[in-house]
């Protein structure tokens, strides 16, 4: 752990000597004992104290069209420097970014970034290209390092940026708290409707609704969500039909992205979802929310 790592990030779990501590970032609730490492790869018992260890490293960097994200109703044309760590609390089989959300700090190449560096370049390029307005947490799950989500969010506010999140919103409250306030877009991705999906995966559906009741309950964070159909696990009218009533009851106005599957990780293959499927699970979101896109198609 580096010298700027442990003067910024702060304890996050009580210290107890030799005992298991409990992680409270997400309903895992993973008990390490000192050098455990969580399952979600990202967090660590360190002496007594479970700790980021992912923060300030960064595996992904790029300028991505917002549109990207996926966001279609914020800030559209604009660009976002999008970075990403390691680690996720899901084990999703269908996984495209699954190279570094399913790897530790000794599984893929990272390199420091502390959130005041992130910032200067986020600046450096805004100078450059105006298009350049905000600064995107994404490519693994950030939440699972959302100390450092929060630190850099801060920063970027006073350099007159915006912050973008992106994750799967499988994480307890109190993280959410933490977090919303400094989000100006966010994208969840509602895998499913269904409780035992998120089971098969690691999840809980519980906690990725109230995250998407409390993202939208902020006044000044955008809310859009994604569902990637996945042939066999989520594709039918029905469960499309509940997912996007349940979205409606929450705010008819959020945006859903309805994505195509293509094989990826543990699920190679699998033959990608038809584009007819989802155009026709889209129409059937359409009787509930006023903002529907497809994906992938």
């Amino acid at each position: 752990m580096s010298a700027r790592r442990s003067a910024f990030v702060p304890e996050t779990g009580a210290r107890s000597g030799s005992a298991r501590i409990r992680c409270e970032v997400c309903p895992r609730g993973c008990e390490l004992t000192p050098g455990g490492i969580g399952s979600c790869r990202a967090r660590g018992n360190v002496g007594g104290t479970i700790m980021p260890m992912g923060y300030g490293r960064v595996t992904s960097l790029a300028i991505d069209p917002i549109e990207k994200k996926p966001l279609a109703c914020w800030r559209p044309g604009t660009k976002v420097l999008s970075l990403g760590s390691f680690g996720c609390n899901l084990h999703c089989a269908w996984c495209q970014n699954h190279i570094i959300s399913q790897a530790g700090e000794d599984g893929v190449p990272w390199r420091e970034a502390s959130p005041e560096a992130i910032v200067a370049l986020a600046v450096r390029a805004h100078e450059e290209d105006e298009l350049m307005t905000s600064v995107a947490y994404t490519y693994n799950e950030p939440l699972v390092g959302w100390e450092y989500v929060r630190d850099t969010s801060v920063l970027v506010h006073e350099a007159g940026l915006a912050n973008v999140l992106v994750t799967a919103g499988c994480v307890r409250e109190s993280v959410v708290r933490e977090v919303a306030p400094l989000i100006d877009a966010v994208n969840i991705d509602l895998k499913s409707i269904r409780h035992e999906t998120y089971s098969a995966v690691g999840g809980d559906l519980d906690a990725v609704q109230s995250a998407i009741r409390l993202f939208a309950a902020e006044p000044n964070c955008h809310v859009e969500v994604t569902t990637l159909v996945v042939p066999g696990i989520n594709d039918t009218r029905e469960e499309m039909d509940e997912l996007a009533a349940w979205i409606a009851s929450v705010d008819k106005n959020i945006v859903l992205h309805v994505t195509r599957f293509f094989p990826a990780w543990r699920m190679r293959k699998r033959t990608p979802t038809p584009v007819s499927m989802v155009y026709d699970l889209a129409d059937v979101a359409r009787a509930h929310l006023s903002n529907v896109f497809t994906g992938n198609c």
